[in-house]
């Protein structure tokens, strides 16, 4: 509880709600709260009868908002408890006496404690409606939220989320978040906001829940936003039935040191080997084996002596030495009293393939294991996993197809198949990894400790992640603001359309959908979300290869009017900026542009043009400093054949960067089949090129742009 009065105010009134027995506060209990902690609301009285009412409406200037005060009616508008505009004595009384019988026919039971005479805000066409809000998300705890206009905000879910607490800069950009942004900023003639006065109370409910922790819901909605300032008109506060349960933490240094141990290990046993192909056992033997692992591999079977060749062991602790990864390959049922045994040797790792637990509806076997882990100090990767490819090591720990392309993009998935399709697309694409990892259901290790070990893994220069779910997203996003000024981190997160509104007392409640949250979230935590699978293959494939741009403008040189459309649609559609070309550079594009062709941007050279055009014009957008990034359009020709073309570029694009001059280059190619090995030859060569797509490259040169952006290195500095 914070120090001070204000703390010890709502710290008792909070626990007399309690002991009343209720989750919901009263308006004059909620505004006990909003003073405590400066939330803006406009004057209000209780009237507990219907004179003391007409008393409590003529100290107030002017008409008066009349409202039911009941601990059992949540939603004042639905029992017909709520009347705007009210003025005089004879209004009021008939007011006053419409709402409480409304109350009564819509709850009989209801205790009525009377009703709340406020004062009327300010209206017209400079008065903005917002709700300010907050709510206790399952994934990432307390979050704050803003949307714009009322009931509008149900219908158009304008909203968006931020990590509370937030400090004023942060509660400040929330307001340039929402779509509507500019209706804030002042519209044909109407003035703007007092934008710090709202951002204010963003900041002031983040700093009460966050104090609080078991206030569950914060609605004010609405909050009446003027030039001159911002009120509150409705304070809604619900209380969480129960305390979260504590999660199991662990500091940086102990998951760097366990995941040093598994990522690169020296002793791996395989419990549950075996000699018989077609079992787990004996293909994560063959695996390790044929993989080239230099460390130690222990078979450990009660039943054999030797395994493919391998002395074997009947309990992992005989074997001599340390061990730094145990192997689960026995069924769901053997594995806890195994785990024990390697708890007992001071084994740091367990992975865990097998399958039926808490993915079966065995969440007390789940429940069990992990409890094993965490009572001897053994981290748990899975179960219900393929296993773990980590390449610079040679290890490949998995019963699934080996992999063994060295690389630089570390790859998790939280489900077997996608884990799969991860492989096969590396495969067709030669796109070399430093890890593979599968998580399954995640009963210890999850994203957040990868995510913290690849951050500083020299091998790793891009993350990317296909998760259902965070268990912490407090710590998936500690480790990714860690993690993002040093390298990509890309996010598929699946489940963008089942997710709906969760049941909530709230408006602010009802809008915060799993996915609303989530999008929000990982914007703020720097990282890329990738719209589906293939788009997170592709950036975490091209992000490596690509060069950090070093400002906003780009240029795109084209063979083809067609695709020029196409291309400046992308970009727009990508969040990023087509250059105003200076005179200058116009008039030196112009000297290589037939006349039927077109200046400007995009730059059209037309397709009958020589491979030289396509150079000199390159050329000159990677010569000029005030172009940042290029988007080129190639169009197949006997003129310029597809490999001509690209080898063309791949020389000019090196010949750049042995000068220190390096941009982010991204290339279309339309044209027969052929496109498709000049694709493979400038990708390699480090020019991002897709075939028969205008999409795909600018949408990579836009994820580029957005890690960029998030890990500030836009301007060329971190």
């Amino acid at each position: 509880m914070p120090a001070g009065d204000r703390g010890e105010r709502v710290r008792a009134l909070l626990d007399a709600v309690r002991a009343d027995g209720r989750a919901a506060l009263t308006a004059p209990e909620a505004k006990v709260l909003a003073d405590a902690y400066g939330i803006a609301v406009p004057a209000e009285e209780l009237a507990r009868d219907v004179e003391e009412a007409v008393a409590c409406a003529a100290r107030f200037d002017g008409p008066v908002v009349m409202k039911i005060v009941s601990p059992d009616i949540l939603h004042k508008t639905e029992a017909g408890g709520v009347v705007v505009g009210v003025e005089g004595a004879a209004d009021v009384r008939a007011v006053f006496h419409r709402i409480v019988a409304a109350a009564r026919a819509y709850a009989p039971a209801a205790h009525i404690e009377g009703v709340q005479v406020q004062e009327l805000l300010p209206s017209g066409p400079a008065a903005r409606e917002v709700i300010v809000g907050a709510v206790t998300d399952p994934t990432f705890g307390k979050v704050v939220a803003l949307g714009l206009g009322g009931v509008l905000v149900e219908v158009l879910k304008d909203v968006t989320f931020r990590l509370a607490p937030v400090d004023a800069d942060e509660a400040e950009s929330m307001l340039d978040s929402i779509r509507a942004a500019e209706v804030l900023r002042g519209v044909r003639g109407t003035p703007g906001v007092d934008r710090c006065a709202l951002a204010e109370q963003i900041r002031r409910v983040s700093e009460l829940v966050t104090d609080f922790p078991e206030i569950a819901e914060v609605d004010l909605n609405p909050v009446v936003a003027t030039p001159q300032g911002a009120l509150a008109a409705d304070v809604r506060v619900i209380l969480a039935d129960r305390a979260p349960a504590p999660r199991r933490t662990h500091t940086r240094a102990e998951i760097l040191a366990s995941m040093r141990r598994l990522m690169q290990p020296r002793s791996v046993a395989v419990i549950g080997a075996s000699n018989e192909p077609g079992k787990i056992g004996n293909a994560v033997m063959r695996n390790l084996i044929d993989g080239g692992f230099s460390g130690d591999i222990h078979p450990v079977n009660p039943r054999a002596d030797d395994i493919v060749g391998r002395k074997t062991y009947k309990s992992v602790t005989d074997i001599p030495g340390e061990v730094d990864v145990a192997v689960f390959a026995i069924p769901a049922a053997s594995v806890a009293a195994a785990l024990e045994e390697v708890g007992r040797k001071g084994v740091p790792n367990a992975v865990l393939i097998p399958s039926g637990f808490a993915e079966t509806g065995e969440q007390a076997l789940q429940d069990e294991i992990a409890a094993i882990g965490e009572r001897h100090g053994v981290r748990l990767l899975g179960p219900n996993i393929y296993g773990y490819y980590s390449t610079w090591q040679d290890l490949c720990a998995t019963f699934c197809t080996p992999y063994d392309v060295k690389g630089h993009v570390a790859l998790t998935s939280q489900s077997g198949g996608i884990g799969m399709a991860i492989l096969g697309f590396a495969r067709a694409t030669n796109t070399g990894v430093s890890a593979i990892v599968g998580l399954g259901n995640k009963s210890d290790l999850d994203e957040d400790d990868f995510l913290t070990w690849f951050g500083e893994d020299t091998n790793t220069r891009c993350v990317a992640m296909h998760l259902e779910d965070l268990k912490d997203g407090r710590a998936f996003v500690a480790a990714a603001r860690a993690t993002v000024p040093k390298k990509p981190v890309v996010v598929l997160k699946a489940g963008r359309t089942a997710a709906g509104a969760r049941a909530a007392g709230s408006h602010t409640g009802a809008l915060a959908g799993d996915d609303a949250v989530y999008d929000d979230i990982l914007r703020q935590a720097g990282v890329v979300r990738a719209p589906g699978l293939h788009e997170m293959l592709e950036y975490a494939r091209a992000l490596p290869v690509l060069a950090t741009p070093k400002g906003d403008n780009v240029v795109i040189i084209t063979g083809a009017g067609g695709s020029g459309v196409l291309l400046c649609d992308a970009v727009t559609d990508n969040g990023l900026k087509l250059m105003e070309i200076p005179a200058d550079l116009d008039a030196a594009f112009r000297a290589f542009i037939p006349p039927f062709g077109a200046a400007g941007n995009p730059v059209d050279i037309t397709g009958g043009e020589p491979c030289s055009t396509y150079e000199a014009t390159i050329r000159l957008g990677l010569e000029d400093p005030r172009v940042h990034a290029l988007v080129l359009g190639y169009w197949h020709t006997v003129v310029t054949p597809p490999m001509v073309f690209a080898e063309s570029t791949a020389r000019v694009v090196g010949e750049f960067r042995a000068r220190g001059i390096d941009k982010p280059v991204v290339a279309s190619l339309a044209g027969d089949v052929e496109v498709e090995e000049a694709c493979r030859y400038l990708f390699e060569r480090g020019v991002v090129a897709y075939p028969y797509t205008t999409e795909r490259p600018v949408a990579v040169l836009g994820a580029k742009y957005r890690w960029a952006r998030a890990a500030g290195l836009l301007g060329g500095h971190p």
